[in-house]
């Protein structure tokens, strides 16, 4: 057994608890409750301590270290491996290959037992990474890609003239007007309709890379002199690739995106490599036609080519690797696709069978949220996977919310009875009968007599109509969309349902209402019109609102007070003090983004980063502020007795109580408890939030806004890292923005939403290839009872039919 005596991590209070080795033990809470202070922040850093005890000094300040927990006895403790929830975005040049490190022995094998030209001059890996200077296709800088232009995506309407906006892909307000006057001035017909023009002057206005430079004369307006300027001219080709390669705003790159298509390089026909590498083969293929193929297809190929010792190495290590990923069901993914078009459950599974591949032996995995991301149907081969890693002779400690895993386990550890304060105690440590006899525990309830899903069965009030729906695995596929009602897109990950949802429904909504997107990934978003043959029902929605995983900053700067704009109030407050409007310092004084008020020494960030040569940066808080971000004389304005920085150490709940008579403060701190997030504190930065945590940040941002009605919400797995009772939170949440006139649309796994939906869309059968088709749409009990696809038995059952 292993033995923890008086834990004292973060809000665990004095704890005692055992647990078995060599067994799958689920540690279980409602969020904010003290499973991952039991977990990571004391079993993996008492585990990581002690390893490191055996580390010489020098090594050990380069790593980054959890620190000794708090504890007065941990006994019986073997080595730890802790494979935690993944922080930060992906990016467009991150591959399934790379994420699991495929990418690297494919490599290997092509430099060192390829079939390379006559006289060709052997290639070291890098030659075959698309990431590197040596490798890269140099005319698409290895991203397979182009951005070109034609006469119809730059002039949409012909009839128009150059005068009258034409040539739509120009800037709007002077940068425009410049362009058509410096026309004007070498001699072209601004105000002849563009297809009337001559075909060789159509031909240099849009594609010229001349830059001529005149004296531009501007007609002089009512009431005001413009005197001529030298004018330089740009193509509007020229215009719209200027700005895709080099602007840094989101808003225009997606403006220029609208007039250009993406293409593959000609110079590589998208594989991505120089000549050089894609004229070595191995098995009769280039490393580019070996990566395109799915995992399956590419292990059969190989394992016949295994003739001499480095092929055979290699060759079984990339096969070892494969199988544990078919394993998971992943054998579907091709090495070359990128990881912004995965799933959150398919980018899941490839990091833990990348963790989880080892063959260790009398180790503790602690595992955070394993299933998080994943359809029933994945979860059991999770589950899987995990056995046969316990019966190799480790141990497994998993923070878990989905009862199949936790009814799966052979102990259970059970922390609450609530978050935060409310919590750090263990209700009940042992096998899962005996949760029964635990009074306080919420878990309980939810796992030996759950309650059974509430539909409501609203009447739409129209619909969205998707004809002829084609991207990434969608093939012709028909969809409609119900407005006025829930709806829950449904199906095993790799399905279609992000495709579909924020891919496709989502976009054609943005571009409907003239929207940019939410974010700034590298990732490409092409025009939806390319991708539908036909959307109708548009009209009826007036707002898009996209709550999703991704981080709500990428740097410790933005938190959760920034964020939800609730610090605007605070600073405001600290500001009207006495002593502040004394010392004349204004709402500004108190950001930590901005000079003034700010330590010098972390600008602001309370932690400075450690350099450490070819290691990521490590973190250490600021040895001036100590972490609270603020120079000393900024820290001597109190409000109620709090300094600035005290109230970013409060959490959720403390501050609501602190700011209670504050209507602007308490009702940001309001909505930030509804969706249970009471246990967070206001400071907390971003790069320290889970995917769930960021998402539901994002909707208590919408939620304290002005109802306004006729909005579409577009939800990614809302309720990732939620505890069953903190679903009936946020499901009532979701509800009462559809009784308030408003859509809701959720891409979801947890079988309780779905089954208290108004309408359920099931996605299928399969994923990759064998997914993107509508098995069956309808009211949960009609998806239940199709039988098609793989999501209708674990319907059933969440609707009380175990049949």
């Amino acid at each position: 057994m292993v033995r923890l005596r008086g834990v004292r991590v973060h809000n665990l209070r004095e704890v005692d608890v055992d647990f078995p080795r060599d067994a799958l033990v689920a540690v279980t809470g409602v969020s904010g409750s003290g499973k991952s202070s039991l977990a990571f922040g004391t079993v993996y850093a008492e585990a990581q301590a002690r390893y490191l005890e055996s580390v010489a000094p020098y090594a050990r300040r380069l790593i980054d270290q959890a620190g000794a927990p708090d504890a007065r006895e941990i006994t019986g403790l073997p080595p730890a491996v802790a494979f935690q929830q993944a922080r930060g975005a992906v990016q467009a040049r991150s591959t399934v290959g790379t994420v699991t490190a495929l990418s690297n022995s494919l490599r290997l094998l092509f430099s060192r037992a390829g079939t390379y030209p006559e006289g060709a001059e052997r290639l070291d890996s890098d030659s075959f990474s698309p990431n590197t200077p040596a490798g890269a296709c140099p005319a698409c800088h290895g991203l397979g890609r182009i951005h070109e232009v034609s006469e119809n995506s730059l002039v949409p309407d012909p009839g128009l003239s150059i005068r009258e906006k034409a040539i739509a892909a120009w800037p709007g307000a002077w940068q425009g007007k410049n362009y058509r006057d410096i026309l004007a001035t070498l001699g072209y017909d601004v105000d002849r309709p563009w297809r009337e023009l001559p075909q060789a002057e159509r031909e240099w206005i849009l594609f010229t890379d001349e830059q001529p430079v005149v004296t531009v004369h501007p007609q002089r307006e009512a009431g005001r002199i413009q005197r001529p300027y030298q004018g330089t001219y740009q193509s509007a080709r020229r215009y719209v690739l200027h700005t895709l390669a080099t602007t840094q705003s989101t808003a225009l790159r997606n403006r220029a995106l609208q007039h250009a298509e993406v293409l593959p390089c000609p110079a590589c026909g998208g594989s991505k490599l120089r000549p050089e590498a894609l004229a070595v083969t191995f098995a009769g293929a280039d490393v580019a036609e070996l990566a395109a193929l799915p995992l399956s297809v590419l292990a059969a190929k190989l394992r016949p080519e295994q003739d001499g010792e480095v092929a055979r190495v290699i060759v079984a290590d990339l096969l070892a690797r494969i199988e544990a990923l078919t394993e998971l069901g992943l054998g579907y993914l091709p090495m070359d696709r990128t990881t912004p078009t995965l799933s959150a459950g398919e980018l899941q599974r490839l990091r833990l069978a990348a963790t989880l591949r080892s063959t260790l032996f009398g180790v503790v995995y602690v595992l955070d949220e394993p299933s998080a991301g994943l359809h029933p149907d994945d979860t059991r081969a999770l589950l899987r996977v995990l056995d046969r890693i316990r019966e190799a002779g480790n141990s497994l400690v998993v923070v878990e919310h989905e009862p199949e895993v936790i009814r799966h386990a052979d102990w259970l550890i059970d922390v609450g009875p609530g978050a935060g304060e409310h919590g750090g105690r263990v209700l009940h440590s042992g096998p899962l009968a005996g949760l029964a006899d635990a009074a306080e525990s919420v878990t309980r309830t939810h796992l030996l007599d759950p309650p059974a899903p509430v539909g409501r069965h609203r009447v739409p009030t129209g619909r969205i109509e998707l004809r002829g729906v084609s991207l990434h695995n969608l093939v012709e596929t028909d969809v409609d969309f119900p407005l006025g009602v829930f709806t829950a897109v449904t199906g095993v990950s790799g399905s279609g349902k992000t495709t579909l949802v924020t891919g496709v429904l989502a976009a054609a909504v943005r571009d409907h209402l003239g929207a940019t997107r939410p974010d700034d990934e590298d990732e490409p978003e092409e025009l939806v019109a390319r991708h539908v043959r036909e959307i109708t029902g548009l009209e009826a929605v007036k707002r898009l609102v996209e709550v999703d995983q991704r981080p709500i900053g990428r740097t410790p700067r933005s938190n959760l007070a920034t964020y939800t704009g609730l610090f605007d109030g605070v600073r405001k407050l600290f500001a009207a003090t006495a002593e502040a409007r004394e010392r004349k310092y204004s709402a500004g004084r108190f950001s930590f983004n901005v000079d003034g008020g700010r330590c010098d020494t972390c600008q602001g960030e309370g932690a400075v980063a450690a350099k450490l040569l070819f290691l990521p940066n490590s973190y250490a808080p600021c040895p001036v502020c100590r972490g609270a971000r603020y120079n000393p004389e900024t820290l001597e304005i109190h409000y109620r007795g709090r300094s600035i920085a005290d109230v970013l150490a409060m959490t959720v709940e403390e501050a609501r109580d602190f700011f209670a008579d504050v209507p602007a403060v308490a009702r940001s701190l309001d909505t930030l408890r509804d969706v249970g997030l009471s246990y967070l504190t206001l400071g907390q930065p971003a790069t320290e939030l889970s995917g769930g945590e960021a998402q539901r940040i994002k909707l208590a941002s919408e939620l304290q806004r002005t109802r306004r009605g006729r909005t579409l919400f577009v939800l990614d797995e809302p309720t990732t890292g939620l505890h069953p009772a903190d679903v009936e939170v946020l499901m009532r949440l979701l509800h009462a923005l559809v009784d308030a006139g408003n859509t809701v649309v959720v891409i979801e796994h947890d079988m309780s939403v779905a089954a208290a939906a108004d309408h359920v869309i099931d996605l299928g059968p399969g994923g990759g290839d064998e997914g993107g088709a509508v098995v069956a749409a309808g009211t949960p009990a009609e998806v239940a009872n199709a039988g098609t696809g793989r999501t209708a038995p674990y319907l059933r059952e969440a609707l009380g039919d175990p049949s």
